[in-house]
Parts: structure tokens; sequence; C-alpha cells
């Protein structure tokens, strides 16, 4: 958790998806307690309602769970559903766009798979 934070997108974004990398990575494992709102404000130097919004975005989506009076933790089957959404978000954002330009210039499937294999454009 001592990633430097960018000014490409919101900073609540970055700090839930800073705790998924970490979980991803088993830096966080499953029922492990998450750093605090107060703590990831002292961390990043960003106002705590910024570091709640971006725990409040893993919460509904049930990748965190809240235990009273103690903090937030990282829920059973987090990373599962972390890997999912993000297999899907990178079909979405890359596979889909690259057979859609792949189609566009004439190249079939199995030409961008040779493509991929090789590493590198020259193969036609």
């Amino acid at each position: 958790m001592n990633e430097v934070l960018t000014q490409e997108k919101s900073i609540y974004l970055q700090i839930s998806e800073l705790i998924e990398t970490d979980i991803l990575r088993d830096i966080l494992l499953e029922e492990e307690r998450v750093p605090s709102t107060n703590e990831l404000a002292k961390i990043y130097t960003i106002n705590p309602a910024t570091a709640a919004k971006g725990i409040n975005i893993l919460v509904d989506s049930g990748i965190l769970y809240k235990k009273r009076g103690i903090g937030m933790f990282v829920a059973t089957g987090a990373k599962e559903k972390i890997l999912k959404r993000r297999k899907e978000e990178f079909y979405d954002r890359f596979i889909k766009k690259l057979l859609q330009e792949a189609a566009s210039i004439g190249l079939d499937k199995e030409q961008v798979i040779r493509m991929i294999e090789a590493g590198e454009g020259s193969i036609l």
C-alpha cells in the first residue's frame, strides 16, 4: 500500500484499485483487516472522506465488509470476485477493440493469434 497516486483518475477510485491489487497479490488476505480511512488518509495525505469513498466502493461490491467497532475486512471470495470483474473489463477494454480493429483492417482471428504468439507485427 505504498503506491503513488496520480492525477489520471479520481483519488477514491485509485484507493479502491490499490486495495484490490493488494488482495490480488495476496498482500491482503481474506478475513484480514484493511487500513482504516484515517490510516489511508495519513499514508496518502488525502481527506479521510476521499479514502472512505474508495472503501465504500469495495463494500458495495462485496469485496470488503465492516466488523462493527473493529474496522473493514477482506470478504471471503473477494479475490475471485476481483479477478472475474477485471477479466471481464480486460475483455471489454482490450480484446473487443483489438478484434474490431483487426476486422477493419482485414485480419482474421488466426492472424491475430499468430501476431500475439510472435509478439510482433511483421508476421503477415
